[in-house]
């Protein structure tokens, strides 16, 4: 009962973290527009900025809008999907007033009409900032790689009208796309490289697995007239091709003005007769990292959670702490640059046990005991194998044992290192047995569950890896 309790309310405080938003805002369409470039370090160049929107070029102009928008509100995307997720039973005029409740910008409150949309977005942060950051510092210029990928496509001959989308060629240098039935919005599912005859190298975002022909595919028409009376709803969205903007109601709509405005976050506390529980969420324009964390603390213990992801670095973050009165344990995990790094660790009254496991092949664990006893073992990313005892240094290079300090022994192979070592150690199992690292008996679970932040007793209520 106390273990479900405790749970319970972490994931409250968990939930209350993805639900607030950065920065609160009203209707957006206040904000003056940017004045030229307004980013950090060399704006895109027209072929970066035609591979960022090729996956979305060729939606209709309202959805395409809405998009951009709300690409500039990453946290907000995050958390309207796991919001979305969590709320599958609602849907149409059910979903579309549970959602004018919510506290997110217009653009992200538009997307949850379409949840394979924002479930993409939600999964592939780092094309969604950079979309984001884009359309923020050059609005005009990702709007116009937008028509130059449709005129690619149209003198294909593979974007054509139908009983999907209506194609309009409204000037020389302005293609515009609308739903046929106005009341019904249909996704197209394309090849990019295959419909715009240019081998795109294409970010992480998809509509779904791609076609390989060369004709626009579509799914089931989605319905849109269920959010007609809120104004968030897709009627009020628009792309002004002449001005390169976004149109919401009428006017030019830029995203978060805050994007660039210095250091923003917010946070929430709530206080029960059980114990406290924190949130908060943090943004750093100067290097472009996002942050969340929680917190929970009872008469029975304390846990704590964070994430931090740099969308420009690729750097990745996440990290599950708890203690309670039988000791402290958690979990790690630490990427950037393709190499990342899992750790675990546990300390009781009977000693301290941690293990490390990287993407590279690299992996070890420790442990000391009460009374002062100590042991390690480890292997890395080329093969060899070291283990100490107490004082005592053992290497393996693949042709057995050797001490290579400490106290000496008469023989050059240390019988106690193998030993060692054929009870998990460097992941040489004895028969029957099971690795250090391969969970098991020896109570330590896999990277994966490293990842997704469970702990090594007590359970689980960490951040997951990112997917």
């Amino acid at each position: 009962m106390i273990k479900a309790f405790f749970k319970q309310l972490l994931a409250m405080t968990l939930s209350l973290l993805l639900i607030f938003p950065v920065i609160p805002r009203e209707a957006a369409g206040q904000q003056p527009a940017p004045a030229g470039y307004s980013g950090q370090g060399a704006p895109l160049s027209a072929d970066e900025l035609q591979q960022l929107v090729a996956p979305i070029a060729l939606y209709p102009d309202a959805l395409v809008a809405q998009i951009m928008g709300a690409a500039t509100f990453p946290d907000q995307i995050a958390a309207a999907a796991l919001w979305v997720q969590q709320n599958k039973n609602l849907v149409g005029s059910a979903l579309a007033k549970a959602v004018d409740a919510q506290p997110w910008d217009p653009s992200v409150k538009a997307l949850t009409q379409f949840p394979s949309v924002l479930d993409n977005l939600a999964k592939n942060l780092s094309w969604t900032s950079s979309l984001g950051e884009a359309y923020h510092t050059q609005p005009a210029d990702i709007m116009s790689a937008v028509q130059v990928l449709r005129a690619k496509a149209k003198a294909a001959g593979n974007l054509k009208s139908g009983s999907q989308i209506t194609v309009v060629q409204q000037a020389p240098q302005v293609i515009v796309i609308q739903p046929t039935n106005p009341q019904v919005v249909y996704l197209p599912t394309y090849n990019p490289t295959v419909v715009y005859g240019t081998p795109y190298v294409t970010p992480g975002y998809s509509t779904a697995a791609v076609v390989t022909t060369a004709v626009l595919a579509f799914g089931i028409g989605i319905a849109v007239g269920a959010a007609i009376n809120n104004s968030w709803g897709y009627s009020y969205w628009n792309c002004n091709w002449h001005g390169g903007t976004v149109v919401y109601h009428s006017s030019g709509y830029y995203g978060n003005s805050a994007w660039h405005g210095g250091y923003y976050g917010s946070s929430a506390t709530a206080y029960g007769p059980n114990g406290v529980a924190r949130a908060g969420t943090a943004y750093n324009p100067s290097t472009g990292t996002y942050a969340r964390g929680a917190s929970t603390t009872t008469a029975y213990g304390t846990q704590k959670v964070g994430q931090a992801y740099n969308p420009n670095t690729g750097a990745y973050a996440a990290t599950h702490q708890a203690s309670n009165a039988y000791g402290s344990y958690g979990s790690s995990v630490v990427s950037k640059n393709g190499n990342t790094a899992y750790t675990q660790h546990q300390t009781t009254a009977n000693g301290s046990v941690g293990s490390v496991q990287t993407s590279a092949g690299g992996k070890g664990v420790a442990a000391s005991g009460a009374y002062g006893n100590n042991a390690a073992a480890g292997q890395a990313a080329n093969g060899n194998k070291y283990a100490t005892a107490n004082g005592n240094v053992y290497k393996n290079t693949g042709s057995g044992w050797n001490q290579t300090q400490g106290t000496p022994h008469n023989s050059s192979s240390y019988s106690g290192a193998n030993s060692a070592a054929s009870k998990g150690y460097g992941e040489q199992q004895k028969s029957g047995g099971s690795s250090a690292f391969g969970g098991g008996s020896s109570g330590w679970q896999s990277r994966q569950e490293s990842a997704r932040g469970s702990a090594s007793r007590g359970g689980g209520g960490g951040w997951g890896g990112r997917r």
